[in-house]
């Protein structure tokens, strides 16, 4: 069972939607799903749908909805493409980081107090990182994180464990970024990285042209075996 619900702000102050897909059990641990630039698609809502088959309590909220509620844009579209990368732009990273505490908070409730786990794609992979650094879930997934060289500085506050995969010709994440990443969090006991060998950006996405299936799979069932020991 799959519906949007709404999910109240940490201020209480307003409510913004997300994703919920249940599965048909009592759910073994709950984990949120953070969408890329292109808001909470089919591609995203897919994703809840396979963790909910695998039994958890899947979430996606829907982190845009300041800016406009329900966006669906396509990667495969050059002009929705641009529209996603204004809206990155636009977006507060800050508020989103709250939001998804609000969310994991929401999650928490719903599992009567389980744990619950973050993955993400994209800006996705980017805000699970932060929010290993400033939210109280309780394990991180980032796919292709971007900009993580520039957080750095605050995973000295990292206390639970966190997975990374960086595919090496990402067209969005520089080698030097790469290079930093890995220098910067090698003695992070939490933190473990996977390289992709000569691929690019988005190779885990659901569906559409980006999608490359051999490493995809590798990827997902990485962390499918991360959660299933850190959720546990």
């Amino acid at each position: 069972m799959a519906d949007f619900t709404p999910v109240p702000t940490l201020e209480g102050d307003a409510r913004f939607d997300a994703y919920v897909a249940r599965p048909e059990g009592s759910p073994k641990a709950a984990i949120i799903v953070i969408q890329e630039i292109f808001g909470v698609n089919e591609g995203i809502r897919r994703k809840c749908d396979n963790w909910a088959q695998a039994g958890y309590l899947a979430v996606a909220p829907d982190l845009f909805w300041r800016l406009r509620p329900h966006i669906e844009l396509d990667a495969d579209v050059p002009a929705e493409m641009e529209e996603a990368l204004g809206l990155f732009g636009k977006f507060d990273q800050d508020k989103g980081v709250r939001d998804l505490e609000a969310a994991i908070r929401f999650a928490r409730k719903e599992i009567g107090g389980g744990k619950v786990g973050v993955v993400g794609y994209c800006l996705g992979g980017r805000l699970a990182f932060m929010s290993a650094c400033r939210t109280d879930g309780d394990a991180f997934v980032g796919y292709y994180g971007v900009g993580i060289d520039n957080l750095i500085g605050e995973s000295h506050a990292i206390g639970k464990p966190v997975l990374l995969h960086v595919p090496t010709a990402d067209g969005f994440v520089s080698a030097e970024v790469q290079q930093k990443m890995h220098e910067g969090l090698k003695d992070n006991r939490h933190v473990e990285l996977h390289d992709y060998e000569g691929l690019d950006h988005g190779f885990a996405a659901e569906m559409g042209k980006r999608r490359v299936e051999d490493a995809a799979q590798l990827a997902d069932r990485r962390t499918a075996d991360f959660f299933a020991a850190a959720l546990a």
